[in-house]
């Protein structure tokens, strides 16, 4: 199931793991560029599309290998045998990072009920059973850092994208109460809450006011992984101080203001 694209990396022997679970999300392919020197890296994928090319950026970063894996997020009975797979491959995953997800249709989402199901599953349901997974293997040796990224669009959910933004609303939910229950066991969760990110995911669309690149969200986030401090990183900062006086906005004159 596992395509090396580097073969020299054995358990043990190539620094820490970093996986990737949607390793072909640019904020993905940032944060595990600025976390490459001396580490293998690990881009869990769907399958199909050549991902030849993502290593040499990684490998030029300083990565000791970098390898790629069958990954489908929606597949929850699989996630078990993925991580497995990855661990035995190349040794103990110690960072990961969920940067798998979609935005979806808001239109086609609310008339098709499968279709906002659709949104809710891969934002929200898969990504806690691949966090719960995750946190079971890192519990017992009291170290790792996990990183699900939440959004603003879950901290006031509105009418021009409510079901991707509820998707989010549960993660951040979910996300937050696993930071608390993981306090110590050694295990770190970083929660970052960018707001727009302008890249392919939001291409065709207006940027919203204090929009930031995948860049500027990797920067902020390996930051946090580094010094291993959890809960919730705001990008760019200013956005906590404006949705703390956003909840004290009437929710008639919120649904007016820009995306």
């Amino acid at each position: 199931m596992s395509t090396p694209a580097s073969s020299s990396a054995r358990p043990g022997s190539g620094g820490e793991v970093v996986a990737v679970f949607g390793g072909r999300s640019e904020i993905g392919l940032a944060v595990a560029e600025r976390l490459a020197r001396g580490r293998t890296l690990v881009l869990a994928s769907r399958p199909g599309g050549d991902v030849s090319a993502l290593a040499a950026p990684l490998e030029a970063a300083g990565a000791v290998a970098v390898e790629h894996v069958e990954f489908d997020a929606d597949d929850l009975e699989s996630h078990g045998t993925v991580v497995d797979g990855i661990e035995s491959r190349v040794g103990p995953i110690g960072i990961a990072v969920l940067a798998f997800g979609i935005l979806g249709d808001q239109e086609v989402a609310e008339r098709d009920a499968g279709a906002a199901a659709r949104i809710l599953h891969t934002d929200f349901v898969a990504q806690a059973a691949l966090l719960t997974t995750l946190a079971e293997r890192m519990k017992p040796r009291r170290s790792g850092v996990l990183v699900a990224f939440s959004s603003v669009a879950g901290q006031r959910v509105r009418r021009a994208n409510y079901v991707y933004g509820s998707a989010k609303a549960g993660l951040d939910g979910f996300a937050s109460g696993m930071a608390d229950a993981l306090h110590g066991t050694g295990v770190t969760l970083v929660i970052p809450r960018p707001g727009f990110v302008i890249g392919r995911m939001t291409k065709g669309m207006d940027p919203a006011p204090f929009s930031s690149t995948p860049d500027q969200v990797a920067d902020a986030v390996v930051e946090r992984v580094l010094g291993r401090r959890p809960g919730v990183v705001w990008i760019p900062w200013q956005l906590r101080v404006m949705f703390a006086v956003a909840r004290l906005v009437p929710q008639t004159v919120w649904r007016r203001m820009p995306r």
